[in-house]
């Protein structure tokens, strides 16, 4: 069917969020959308009404039979509607019959130009929609005319496509356009609001001037005056003539509806009755739907529900009605119908729809048509069908052999037809393999043709490329690279000129694709991508936007945010106001969403705010881990990765309250350790970090260490400096480099005969390189050293730029070795900032910055007792 007959359209994926991310993203936030399925108009019955202008004749209505009995040819039929005595004859009519015209001449000459058309196969071109809004010029609508005419000339000169804009815009035909729209929807409006109601009112007048409006949005009329009043002033009379309603018309109407709604209209209480009063009538109809009324109700109802309807019993029973009528009808759709199918039901399942064996039976049914109709799928189908066949996966869809040939089938068409592909069904065909790869689908030889093919389309219609869709390409990319893809030269490309785009519309992105492309950001410089100044700047422009749409960010996305923010802390992301802004926003909505989190999201949490370190206040970091920890131990069926980053974040978080001398220390969070640790000793660990993991929480319980721990080793420069001027000044003293102790992190500087350890940080010890706030990783390693009996001293590697500051260190470090030869504990050579503002708010003071400690500080500090020096400063 041509595309004016009438469509079913929308728009494609949340996630995300990621999207997640995505995108969706699918993912997500909308994370899918997808366009045009076939809705069939509620066909016009003859004008054979008897009223006081049933016997009028006109050049129109003889154009109308004139056209429908010879064959096309465009250029005569099309002549033959813009004659000049047509356009002289409904106006003598109209001015003839006066207050009495009801317009029905009006209305078929309407109707003769959607006959044209249908004759065709094709809307009005650009062209002939010129020369023809150029005669309606003098096509006057009044308030007087019938409900008949009204509907008629709506829905014909619609399906017609006289209103669709071409590009570029013809001003003069656009205000053509708005103004006979525009008088033919004041009187709608006008006819609806009568009182008492006007008898003509009918349900087929009420279905196809629905159906008009909503075909007029979808083809970019949606913010023509009057459109949202005409809809609302229709709605009742749904309700009014409900009885009335056909299953065609049934179908229209919900298609309509929820075409609308896609497009802004308000879920007004009168719409939610409108679609409460419907669903009923799909259920009692359930067997007298036709193949293609099937597929309009099962779109419309998943669009619904995509746009925040409720998932209320009657429309689940509506759904479950239809699955068997699909089931049986199944040898009736055309390719079209089973890209809308799938499309609909992959929705109504991400949006919670229960996975009945109906549905999963119907999901069956339709693959093999996928594999048998594939050379017959235009590119917006087959974009369609493998966003649905993700989804689905994504949602627990088993990839059975049927599955999977269906996949294998469409993904050669991508790379054939990738040059019609628009830019929104680029980005979900990203996102789709994106998701496939994700959930077990091999990196074949043609997932990467795909790839490689609509990298050069995404670079080609950048320019064109929406928010939503930015954040699904970046989400995708990111995960595909996750996945294994190589970063080629041109995913470097793509990702560059996508992420100028986020600087340009950064003010335009909703919640969910600000979360999915922070994610998607900080997944790609940890897969290798370089920081450049582009990505920088696109972080930059998007954490004003974390702190202003807080409110609206859900569990998922706060997750993917704090991971997204201690994953770029630990590949140099800098600390600025913005950054930490963005950071003490999101941690209030940790507690306040803590029962939504699933036992993934609570691992990354714990992950990441316990990377972030020092950023994040000590107590905050309690009753965050507090709140979240206890949920993991009742989640049974945890991953290994899950158990393994929770175990550290709960070690950090342990290690923050054992450096504050004063702090109460939490028993209940060492009991979770434990537990974490019991579940993963056992385990064969072949992930580095996560055996790194489990031999620091066994140094810190003092068990049985299960693994066998290797560290990498590197020397800086600095280091081996500073080594070097130390054992200069001290010949005697015995000094090892990188020493791993007790299967712990090797330490820098390890004197044996003292129990000490020194750590020369540099700026990856930090967050945001700022030589102050500790990072998760710094205060766990400090601590278990110190728990293990060393006296640890920590020097900020920018204390050592020049000799009389090395000089300084040093002078320290010998007046310790002095004073304590089998010494025990901690010093810091520069006070911890944050160590400080803890003891600091117990004593009602501010901390100092004094930097460095002195010898005779050092020597107080350990005596209780002044040292000589200062007992003679403080005699004189």
């Amino acid at each position: 069917m041509h595309r004016t007959s009438a469509g079913i359209s929308g728009k494609c994926a949340k996630s995300d969020k990621d999207y997640n991310q995505p995108h969706d993203q699918a993912a997500s936030s909308r994370r899918g959308r997808y366009r045009h399925a076939t809705v069939r108009q509620w066909e016009n019955p003859p004008c054979t009404t008897r009223g006081r202008n049933e016997f009028y004749h006109s050049s129109g209505a003889y154009t109308s039979q004139y056209l429908q009995s010879r064959s096309v040819n465009p250029a005569q039929d099309f002549s033959a509607l813009i004659k000049q005595e047509i356009m002289d004859g409904l106006l003598s009519k109209s001015d003839h019959f006066g207050h009495r015209y009801d317009g029905r001449n009006h209305g078929l000459y309407a109707n003769s130009i959607k006959r044209y058309t249908s004759a065709a196969k094709r809307p009005l071109n650009r062209a002939e929609q010129s020369q023809l809004m150029h005669f309606l010029q003098n096509f006057t609508v009044t308030r007087r005319w019938g409900w008949r005419s009204l509907t008629t000339t709506l829905h014909a000169l619609t399906s017609a496509g006289v209103f669709t804009p071409h590009k570029p815009v013809d001003e003069r035909v656009r205000h053509t356009q708005v103004a006979l729209l525009s008088t033919l929807l004041d009187a709608i409006i006008f006819k609806c609001h009568q009182k008492p109601p006007a008898r003509d009112i009918d349900a087929w007048g009420i279905a196809n001037q629905l159906w008009a409006m909503a075909k007029l949005v979808d083809n970019g009329q949606e913010h023509t005056p009057g459109l949202k009043e005409a809809v609302a002033a229709l709605l009742p009379h749904v309700k009014a003539q409900m009885d009335q309603f056909i299953p065609q018309g049934i179908a229209i109407l919900l298609w309509a509806m929820a075409k609308l709604v896609d497009y802004g209209q308000e879920q007004t209480p009168e719409f939610k009755e409108a679609v409460a009063a419907l669903l009923p009538h799909v259920n009692a109809q359930k067997d007298q739907f036709k193949a293609q009324g099937i597929v309009n109700l099962l779109w419309a109802m998943a669009k619904l529900v995509d746009n925040g309807q409720e998932q209320t019993p009657e429309l689940n029973e509506a759904v479950a009605a239809l699955l068997p009528s699909m089931n049986a009808q199944k040898s009736q759709f055309i390719p079209q119908h089973i890209a809308n199918l799938l499309w609909a039901m992959a929705k109504l399942v991400d949006n919670g729809q229960r996975r009945t064996p109906e549905l999963n039976e119907a999901v069956a049914v339709l693959l093999p048509h996928v594999n048998a109709q594939k050379d017959q799928f235009i590119p917006q189908h087959i974009a369609n069908l493998l966003w649905a066949m993700a989804k689905l996966v994504d949602n627990g869809q088993v990839q059975t052999p049927e599955f999977k040939d269906a996949t294998a089938a469409l993904l050669p068409h991508v790379n054939s037809q990738k040059a019609n592909f628009k830019p929104q069904e680029i980005a979900n065909l990203f996102w789709a393999m994106t998701k496939l790869v994700d959930n077990g689908l091999e990196q074949t030889p043609e997932i990467k043709e795909t790839v490689a093919a609509l990298l050069l389309l995404v670079n080609i219609q950048k320019a064109n490329f929406k928010p939503q869709e930015i954040a699904n390409l970046l989400w995708a990319m990111a995960k595909l690279v996750d996945n294994g893809l190589e970063q080629t030269p041109e995913i470097k490309e793509t990702v560059a000129a996508l992420l100028l785009l986020v600087n340009i519309q950064k003010a335009n992105f909703k919640s969910q694709e600000i979360a999915n492309l922070l994610w998607a950001m900080a997944k790609l410089v940890d897969n290798g991508q370089e920081r450049t100044p582009g990505l920088n700047e696109a972080v930059a422009g998007l954490l004003p936007h974390v702190n202003a749409q807080k409110a609206n960010f859900k569990p998922q996305e706060v997750t993917n945010l704090l991971w997204a923010m201690a994953k770029l802390v630990e590949n140099s992301q800098e600390q600025t106001p913005e950054f930490n802004d963005a950071v003490a926003a999101l941690l209030p909505q940790v507690n306040a969403q803590k029962d939504q989190f699933n036992a993934q999201h609570i691992a990354n949490l714990l992950w990441a705010i316990a990377k972030l370190g020092e950023l994040v206040e000590l107590n905050v970091v309690i009753s965050t881990f507090e709140s979240l920890v206890y949920r993991i131990s009742k989640k049974p069926q945890l991953s290994m990765q899950d158990i393994s980053m929770s175990l550290w974040g709960v070690m950090v978080c342990c290690a923050r309250l054992f450096l504050v001398s004063n702090a109460n220390k939490n028993h209940v969070l060492e009991k979770h350790m434990d537990d974490l640790f019991t579940r993963l000793e056992n385990t064969f660990l072949h992930n580095e970090e996560d055996q790194h993991n489990i031999a620091q929480a066994a140094s810190w319980l003092g068990r049985a260490c299960p693994v066998i721990t290797h560290y990498q080793t590197i020397v800086s420069k600095r280091q081996s400096d500073f080594r070097n001027q130390l054992q200069s000044c001290m010949p005697s003293l015995k000094i090892e480099e990188e020493k791993s102790l007790n299967s712990l992190p090797p330490v820098d500087l390890l004197l044996p005969d003292h129990n000490m350890a020194i750590e020369v940080q540099g700026p990856s010890h930090y967050v945001g390189g700022d030589f102050k706030t500790r990072n998760g990783s710094t205060l766990l390693k400090i601590a278990l050293l110190r728990k293990s009996g060393f006296e640890v001293f920590e020097i900020p590697v920018n204390q050592l730029g020049n000799p009389d500051s090395m000089k300084r260190c040093i002078d320290q470090i010998k007046t310790r070795v002095d004073i304590l030869p089998q010494g025990h504990g901690s010093v810091s050579l520069k006070r911890s900032w944050a160590d400080e503002r803890y003891v600091a708010a117990d004593k009602g003071c501010r901390p100092s910055d004094q930097g460095y400690l002195t010898a005779e500080e050092h020597s107080e500090e350990q005596t209780g007792k002044p040292s000589s020096k200062r007992k003679r400063k403080n005699s004189q």
